[in-house]
């Protein structure tokens, strides 16, 4: 039997949400141990974008988990949308007066996981978790082996389950792995790394009759670049030819900087939010408790916004305010979820082709195209759900 280590908060997973939350909490002088089955070079080294809203920004930094964020990320004031072969800019910073920041998700895991280990952070890397257990007693329990292969017990007054899209601790509040409403989409992300300079100062939303593009960038000296493809695609199937073939076909009237190409991965489209996000003593946050496709750049923001209703709950707990806050977590993080679910499906779906779209189809996706870039209420939608609602 593996011995019993005692904590006020187990979280299983170190992404962005399970590691902010532990900050957060270590800020009220709340105990807690993170919990994650990756080495952390491993952690740091998983290459994701990362579009930021204004309140993620506001949130990293001022409560000190990111110093960098404010002086690497890039501040975007607009995306073009592209269709027709012609550009036409989204103004977010003259419709709603806010902007994005681009500053990729490995780069927030980085200064989450130096801020709690300067702070003596106990976070448990390589660790395999294989159950959360006692959800709506008053100890719930994470059992698991180490990094050794030793098993181990945590008992813990909460448990939060951080453990991204393919979750261990969604099991102790659904009841399975697969428990929620689920979509998914007949279509994927051909990504791309490449050594060469922006194309573009903004991003690049590309609705063409070849398929969707995205043009994005890494730094002054790497680009980002996807391609709408085949989910089930090999990412070796295509030569460097026809990547910036295809690529350049998409994005007509702009000439695109080539490079090196030193990254391919193919990204499935998926939509999911668990029927439950809480149970008893355990919740669900981040990708544990939903998934978005990329096309609304909400997967981070949100996960940033679960974490931030889920600690306000538990700091009022510890501080001895009772359990209402906490009761109300899944309340208040559900109207953001279903609004980023749609506003997600409504950016796939209008800027993607599908094999079985017909004629009608493609004009009818360009007539709502020209709705939103000819209309400043339409063009207002836009940017006011890419840039992020304010919080309730």
């Amino acid at each position: 039997m593996a011995d019993s280590i005692h904590t006020r908060v187990a979280i299983v997973g170190a992404g962005p949400a399970g590691l902010l939350l532990s900050h957060l909490l270590h800020l009220d002088g709340i105990e807690s141990i993170v919990l994650d089955d990756r080495s952390r070079d491993d952690i740091e080294h998983t290459i994701r974008a990362g579009i930021l809203e204004n309140g993620t920004v506001d949130l990293l930094s001022s409560s000190g988990a990111s110093e960098r964020v404010l002086v690497d990320g890039h501040r975007h004031e607009g995306i073009e949308l592209q269709f027709e072969g012609e550009g036409h800019r989204i103004d977010f910073e003259k419709l709603v007066g806010r902007a994005v920041y681009l500053y990729p998700q490995h780069e927030v895991l980085k200064d989450l996981l130096a801020r709690r280990l300067a702070d003596g952070g106990d976070i448990r890397f390589s660790t395999s978790v294989t159950a959360v257990l006692d959800a709506e007693s008053d100890s719930p329990r994470v059992v698991g082996t180490d990094a050794d292969g030793t098993p181990f017990e945590i008992v813990a007054e909460f448990v939060i389950g951080a453990d991204g899209s393919r979750s261990i601790a969604r099991t102790a509040v659904v009841g399975s792995q697969s428990g929620g409403y689920f979509r998914e989409y007949p279509f994927g992300w051909f990504g791309i790394l490449v050594e060469a300079p922006p194309s573009s100062d903004e991003l690049i939303y590309a609705n063409s009759v070849d398929g969707f593009a995205l043009i994005s960038q890494r730094s002054a000296t790497v680009q980002r670049m996807y391609l709408q493809c085949d989910p089930g695609m090999s990412p070796d199937a295509w030569s460097d030819a026809q990547i910036w073939d295809s690529l350049q076909s998409r994005v007509a009237g702009r000439e695109l900087h080539e490079g090196p190409i030193f990254q391919r991965d193919v990204l499935r489209f998926r939509s999911f939010v668990a029927h439950q996000l809480q149970k008893g003593r355990v919740f669900l946050v981040g990708d544990a408790a939903h998934t978005v496709p990329p096309t609304g750049a909400k997967g981070m923001n949100l996960a940033i916004n679960d974490v931030r209703i889920l600690h306000e709950g538990l700091a009022a707990y510890f501080a001895g305010q009772g359990t209402a806050a906490l009761d109300a977590y899944e309340e208040r993080a559900l109207p953001r979820i279903w609004k980023a679910q749609h506003f997600s499906w409504w950016m796939t779906s209008m800027l993607h082709s599908t094999a079985e779209a017909s004629e009608f189809d493609r004009r009818r996706q360009i007539g709502e195209l020209r709705s939103v870039v000819e209309s400043t209420a339409g063009s207002t939608y836009l940017a006011e759900a890419y840039t992020g609602w304010p919080y309730d």
